[in-house]
């Protein structure tokens, strides 16, 4: 496990994510998996962030992103992009971007 690679991925998800406490679970969710990153509300009512951390934690992360989320949340879609492997992370915890 200590020699899994990193990686950063950002992420956006669609649905009804704003309003329903999904940056917060978010950010405990990223915690709790040990990885760092950002969420954040967007003006089109998506949340975006980045994530960072092993590939395998990222892996799981993704799936809750996808599936899971706040409980009040609906999730129609998630994206994924610009996901690539990086030497160190870039940030020291999981913040909610105001």
């Amino acid at each position: 496990m200590a020699n899994e690679e990193l990686i950063s991925v950002d992420y956006e998800i669609f649905g009804r994510v704003q309003g329903v406490f999904f940056r917060k679970y978010t950010q405990a969710q990223g915690k709790k998996l040990g990885l760092v990153g950002w969420v954040q509300n967007t003006s089109g009512g998506t949340v975006q962030g980045q994530l960072q951390g092993p590939r395998s934690k990222v892996k799981e992360m993704k799936e809750w992103l996808k599936s899971t989320g706040s409980p009040k949340s609906e999730i129609m879609s998630a994206q994924f992009t610009k996901e690539k492997t990086v030497d160190t992370l870039e940030h020291s915890s999981f913040n909610i971007v105001k």
